[in-house]
């Protein structure tokens, strides 16, 4: 937008266009979708464009438009790169433009591949995406009707981008897709543990490179190696596994071996003894007994997960477990969801309790009011926990800390007096 003349102003009353990026995930998420694009219609002056992009007008823009009046403009998931051009062709349409699917023209790419993106605002983190879209079948999930079949991106491509982020500084590159594992695959010629060691060896200023959204079936051993053997690539995995029933997987349509997982995790805590180890899990989930719920439970209790994300299950349109009989009421879902967060909470109190006296690496994210917060190579920002450090740091750097008490979800600390913390 930059590039073609745009700049960001900060009210969207000041705005000559206005971009809201939507989610058409969750239900949650698109109800606050629909509801933010109505307020900023409502409230348009003469001569302001909205364009709805993202994941909500890439699933129905048609009904979209429906439902929402004043908006001049859908942006699907796949023509992200031709962003300015739709604004400057809003400006003489008669009747709003639908830009979803793949792009018109084949030299936009699925997303910006030749110009690194800009990292915005002074965070030490920046999220770098290796793909997009996916290919596996999970009966319960939107994300390949809206983004399409999993597609990598170039390396090089990743490598400039890391490169840029690295030398504006980012101190923490967060590795995402939809799925990571399967980074390559379709390429044929790298793979995620390749990926790894090239960009460990390209940016060896970034102290943390995070894994997230690994898929447990593609986390093979050559990736367990890499992790624990390249010196700034974080011990921590994010393993969305859904459930530990094989019943209850089977009729997810994910990978149903919970024994095998069991010896994944195994292997991953052998291999690499300080990793944390994050999951998400579904209850709710259609045909879901008491039976098949309390093995979640029992699973959790035994796997003793570092970070544990629990989701009650929202039917979908257009997924095949939407039409599933034997459909979860919302309370028993609502129950279920309290007893699974209720066992967690002990299981991360327990684990948070270990590292007290310890002193760890913390990346700040902000100051306010006599303390830093800030996250250990354990925590990714906004869904895992923090460390509420008690004094200044520098915000976008690493500082250390000694750990002095432990919550459920977050650890106290003080800045450790060191030359490298002149702070403290």
């Amino acid at each position: 937008m930059e590039q073609a003349g745009f700049r960001a102003v900060d009210s969207p009353r000041r705005a000559d266009v206005l971009i809201v990026n939507t989610c058409g995930f969750i239900g949650d998420a698109l109800d606050e979708s629909v509801k933010v694009l109505n307020e900023l219609a409502q409230g348009k002056r003469k001569g302001q464009s909205l364009i709805a992009a993202g994941c909500l007008g890439e699933r129905d823009g048609e009904a979209l438009l429906r439902r929402v009046k004043g908006i001049d403009a859908i942006l699907g998931t796949r023509r992200w790169a031709e962003v300015a051009r739709l604004a400057g062709q809003m400006r003489t349409a008669r009747a709003p433009l639908v830009w979803t699917g793949d792009p018109d023209n084949a030299a936009f790419g699925v997303w910006c591949e030749e110009s690194p993106m800009p990292r915005l605002g002074h965070q030490g983190s920046a999220y770098l995406k290796i793909a997009d879209g996916c290919s596996a079948p999970c009966a319960f999930c939107t994300i390949p009707l809206i983004k399409g079949p999993f597609r990598s991106r170039r390396a090089e491509a990743i490598l400039d981008e890391a490169a840029a982020l690295a030398a504006s500084g980012a101190r923490e590159l967060i590795l995402i897709a939809q799925d990571t594992t399967s980074y390559g695959r379709d390429l044929g010629e790298r793979s995620l543990p390749e990926l790894l060691r090239m960009l460990s060896a390209r940016v060896p200023v970034v102290k943390w490179i995070r894994l997230m959204y690994a898929y447990p079936q593609f986390v093979t051993p050559a990736l367990v190696e890499a992790m624990a053997s390249l010196p700034n690539v974080c011990h921590y995995l994010d393993m969305p596994l859904q459930h530990a029933h094989p019943g209850v997987l089977r009729r997810m349509r994910r990978p149903d071996d919970t024994d095998a997982v069991r010896c994944l995790l195994a292997s991953i805590r052998e291999a690499m003894p300080d990793a944390a180890l994050r999951t998400t899990f579904i209850v709710g989930y259609p045909g879901e007994t008491e039976a098949e719920f309390q093995t979640l439970l029992d699973f959790m209790g035994e796997a003793r997960f570092d970070r544990v994300g629990v989701f009650r299950f929202s039917p979908e349109a257009g997924t095949p477990a939407t039409g599933f009989p034997n459909q979860i009421s919302d309370e028993v879902k609502q129950a279920r969801y309290e007893r699974a967060m209720a066992l967690q909470q002990g299981i991360s109190l327990a684990r948070n309790l270990t590292f007290v006296g310890q002193e760890m690496d913390a990346l700040v994210d902000g100051y306010g009011d006599g303390l830093s917060v800030g996250r250990t190579y354990r925590d990714a920002p906004e869904i895992d926990g923090m460390v509420l450090i008690s004094g200044q740091a520098a915000v976008g750097e690493f500082t250390r800390v000694r750990i002095t008490g432990a919550m459920e979800y977050d650890l106290a600390g003080e800045i450790v007096p060191t030359l490298s913390n002149p702070r403290g």
